[in-house]
């Protein structure tokens, strides 16, 4: 599939300035799209998001405040916080509404390759099959070349290398919900706000409750 400019909407500010756990399912269903250098874009179809709070929420990075590592995070809705993990993996993330002085932001946990599968197999040569190309946050990220130097980028102009976009897909109306992935005791373990598309085979494998 080609995915081009005119068949997408950029999502706007708008989007995203609404509560964390209100944009996360929102987001299932659009498009993550990277440009590449030649113009082509490279997209795939979110199909598993992961909401993180602040002060409130000791699972997110912006539960103890602002720090150089976060800073994006509490700048506003609609930008893309990318952070490093385990010393080798980068993941990506896009802000949302949060009080003043306090951060937010989605974690895009896995996507379906839609468009650009050749540029992701390149960026991706560990992958066995295309379903994993872009099945958990790490692997999504490196498929689309999306590394620390985008942090913070805005996402909402489509003009940028990086942007979520709709082409007229809907969200799920009863979209998969469970516990977030890899909380450990005390670190907000038992809320719910992980969503996913039931029964694609592009959710990461990881089982959560």
């Amino acid at each position: 599939m080609r995915v081009t400019v005119a068949r997408l909407t950029p999502l706007d500010r708008s989007c995203y300035d609404r509560p964390v756990a209100e944009l996360a399912p929102r987001l299932l269903g659009t498009l993550l799209v990277r440009r590449e250098a030649d113009g082509s874009l490279t997209a795939a179809r979110l199909v598993e998001v992961e909401a993180y709070g602040g002060a409130d929420d000791p699972g997110s990075h912006a539960h103890r405040g602002r720090t150089r590592r976060n800073a994006t995070m509490f700048a506003g809705p609609g930008l893309l916080y990318v952070y490093f993990t385990y010393g080798m993996h980068w993941c990506a993330n896009v802000t949302a509404a949060a009080p003043e002085g306090e951060g937010a932001a989605v974690l895009l946990r896995a996507g379906a390759p839609v468009a650009g599968l050749e540029a992701m197999r390149a960026r991706r040569p560990g992958a066995r099959t295309d379903r994993e190309l872009c099945a958990g946050p790490a692997r999504l990220a490196a498929a689309l070349g999306i590394t620390g130097e985008l942090d913070g980028l805005d996402c909402c102009c489509g003009n940028g290398p990086v942007f979520l976009a709709d082409d007229g897909t809907r969200p799920p109306a009863r979209p998969g919900r469970s516990r977030r992935v890899g909380l450990g005791p005390g670190r907000g373990e038992a809320i719910r706000w992980r969503w996913y598309v039931r029964g694609d085979p592009h959710v990461s494998r990881a089982r959560a409750r």
